[in-house]
């Protein structure tokens, strides 16, 4: 509260509301540290209050009033910028706006700002340069100790003003952005960088500035920056800040590891398929699926033969295709089919099998082709697939190529990348070790299958029965098995039903089994007539394989059809021997199943030669089929014996199945109970006795 009583007790008048906006003006520029300065610019006298005498470090009466005397402080390398701005407010009779540095007598250097503005005389032109500095030094160091800062970064960093221009860019910008901070600050972003336009950057940025939420991301900037950043974006007093990082070498070890990642996990399905078939044909197959859904938008898969010799153009026979397009698939395959008289002399075909590298055509590879082919329905359908791109790669297996695999990319769609050649060729050499494989594994399994059969005869047909035999030999191996069966006739006309098992799956076992099935039938054979039945039959053999010294051991079932002797002719007598073997079954005339299981089966041949062997019997009705097999058909991985015998059981009770044709329930049971790719081999006898009245 101001005192309105003079020092002698006498009343002070109240300050006019002119005087009181004096005091208050004097009050504000001497709080905010501010100076003034009155240039007369018709005499030249330039008046400064005692602020501004002590901020240019001038004592009292020492500074001359002049613009000389204001020039004499100022820094050097300011001066001719300096005067250039003020005369060019003179000039403009305008606003002088500047920032400068004095030198003090001392040497030390301070920065000011000065606002003023020109006044015109009678005649129009400046009579005056009114106007106040004050001392910024205390903020422009903070300024440049953060551009200090700003420029050792190893981050980039500009600011941006509600315009959208540059006003601030350190070096690393300078750097990333790939211009000058001259040719960047005060230039508009979009401008400098139209790809922005539309994207991310531009969105990201616009957000920020009008919400004040910050904003992160990561982006490609296309060419001719081409590179990928790691941004950030925040609001600051004069509009955005935005810092970046430039993390293309991550972004691209991020995606050779991707791709690695990709490359495997279709190396592993491919490897995964191919050796879930032994079948060449269904394992080309696969492989063309596999590719169009990863690589291609189609894709041919040709081999060579079982005859054809590796690294061979001829004999190329097995043929699998797919495409992306199933519309297409089926003009994809009869290209395929339509190309096979040609391939040997194809360019390409010729470099893959026999140079065993990848052929590629990335531009108008259908032309191309078509040059390659000639003539013909071949070339016609090329014409209509026209691909853009095709690699032919070799499928080489452990003796030479063994096929070829095309790969194609439809119109429109570019050559192959990179990366996507460099997979396609370790999915070939992965293949073709694995389709030569199948291909060697057909070989031995068709020989290991065709010497199994040579020691298992084909069955005696008497008029009074049907036999129908079925033998599918093991998948997981190529080796001659063990599994053997037998039927024939006595000299009483008594018939024999033999089946068995020898331990192992190897040369030996084959040839112990060739010499079991021997040695039972000539025991069955030459006892008396009528006298040698089941249990005598296992006895002798079990005597036989100890005097020769076979070490195995093998289950078997020995069974006798033969007329009851008794006022019976119309029926007929089974009579069976089981040496640890699975229980043979009756399927009645009306459809009944009977599981011909004992208390306890007899012990395995081979393990005492003087083991008890017991005999049982049943009479049979006109009509009945008697089930002899082997444990393949009932037994398996995940699945118990018992098991096993309850399914077959249930599909010999479903109703009708007793009315097939012998043949028929064979198909039946094998296609039902057997797996396409067997674990075990598999051995089937079916005997069917006449019908009534037949």
């Amino acid at each position: 509260m101001r005192d309105e009583s003079s020092p002698a007790g006498e009343p002070v008048a109240p300050l006019t509301d002119a005087e009181a906006r004096r005091v208050l003006s004097e009050l504000a520029v001497e709080a905010g540290g501010i100076g003034t300065f009155d240039w007369d610019l018709t005499t030249g006298r330039l008046l400064w209050d005692e602020r501004l005498l002590t901020m240019f470090g001038y004592e009292a009466g020492a500074f001359d009033e002049t613009i000389a005397g204001f020039t004499a402080r100022l820094h050097p390398e300011d001066v001719d910028r300096v005067s250039a701005e003020i005369a060019a407010a003179v000039d403009a009779v305008g606003i002088l706006d500047t920032e400068y540095r004095i030198v003090l007598p001392d040497g030390q250097v301070r920065y000011l700002g000065a606002r003023g503005r020109a006044l015109a005389g009678v005649d129009g032109r400046a009579a005056r340069l009114l106007g106040a500095a004050y001392d910024m030094t205390a903020r422009r160091e903070g300024q440049v100790q953060l551009e200090r800062v700003l420029e050792s970064m190893s981050t980039a960093f500009f600011t941006l003003d509600p315009d959208w221009r540059f006003t601030y860019v350190n070096s690393e910008a300078e750097h990333l952005l790939g211009l000058a901070r001259e040719r960047l600050v005060g230039a508009v972003v979009w401008a400098l960088f139209p790809a922005a336009v539309g994207s991310v950057f531009e969105s990201s940025y616009r957000r920020t500035m009008s919400t004040g939420e910050p904003t992160s991301f990561d982006a490609h900037y296309p060419a001719p920056l081409d590179a990928w950043y790691e941004v950030r974006a925040w609001r600051n007093l004069d509009g955005v800040a935005v810092s970046f990082l430039d993390i293309t070498a991550r972004r691209r070890l991020q995606e050779q590891a991707d791709q690695e990642a990709r490359r495997g996990r279709l190396l592993g399905h491919v490897m995964e398929q191919l050796l879930g078939t032994v079948d060449p044909g269904e394992a080309a197959r696969r492989l063309a699926r596999l590719l169009v859904a990863d690589l291609a938008d189609w894709a041919v898969v040709t081999l060579t033969g079982d005859e054809g010799i590796a690294g061979s153009r001829r004999g190329l026979v097995e043929v699998a295709s797919a495409h992306r397009d199933p519309a297409l698939s089926a003009l994809v395959q009869e290209y395929a089919v339509s190309r096979l008289p040609h391939l040997p002399d194809l360019t390409v075909v010729a470099g893959a099998m026999e140079g065993g590298e990848p052929q590629v055509i990335q531009h108008d590879a259908g032309a191309e082709v078509m040059r390659m082919l000639g003539p013909g329905r071949s070339r016609d359908l090329m014409a209509q697939l026209a691909p853009d791109a095709v690699v032919v790669l070799p499928l080489i297996g452990s003796s030479g190529a063994v096929g070829i695999l095309s790969l194609c990319r439809d119109a429109g769609h570019g050559p192959f990348p990179d990366d996507a050649l460099v997979t396609a060729a370790h999915v070939a050499g992965r293949a073709g070790l694995a389709l030569d494989n199948t291909r060697l594994y057909r070989r031995q399994r068709r020989l290991a299958e065709g010497l199994q059969r040579s020691l298992l005869t084909e069955p005696a047909q008497p008029e009074h029965l049907q036999v129908a035999v079925r033998y599918v030999a093991a998948a997981e191996s190529a080796q001659v098995g063990g599994d053997w069966y037998d039927f024939f006739l006595q000299s009483d006309g008594s018939s024999v039903i033999a089946i068995g098992d020898v331990l192992g799956h190897d040369t030996e076992a084959a040839a112990a089994m060739g010499q079991v099935r021997s040695m039972l039938r000539g025991i069955a054979l030459t006892g008396a007539a009528g006298s040698t039945g089941p249990a005598d039959v296992l006895r002798g053999l079990d005597r036989a394989m100890t005097s020769l010294d076979l070490s195995t051991t093998a289950t078997a079932v020995v069974a006798r059809l033969s007329p009851p002797a008794g006022p019976q002719p119309s029926a007929t007598v089974l009579t069976w021997a089981n040496a640890g073997h699975p229980p043979p079954l009756v399927v009645g005339a009306d459809g009944t199943v009977a599981q011909l299981a004992t208390p306890a089966n007899d012990l395995l041949l081979g393990v005492l030669p003087d083991a008890p062997r017991t005999e049982h019997g049943r009479v049979l009705d006109p009509g009945a089929t008697v089930l002899l097999y082997t444990d393949g058909l009932v037994e398996r991985r995940g699945q118990s014996i018992d098991d096993g015998l309850a399914r077959l059981g249930d599909l010999l009770a479903v109703p009708g199945t007793h009315l097939l044709g012998l043949e028929d329930l064979c198909d039946r049971i094998m296609s039902r109970l057997v797996d396409p790719t067997p674990q075990d081999d598999v051995a089937l006898v079916a005997v069917r006795l006449a019908a009534r009245g037949t």
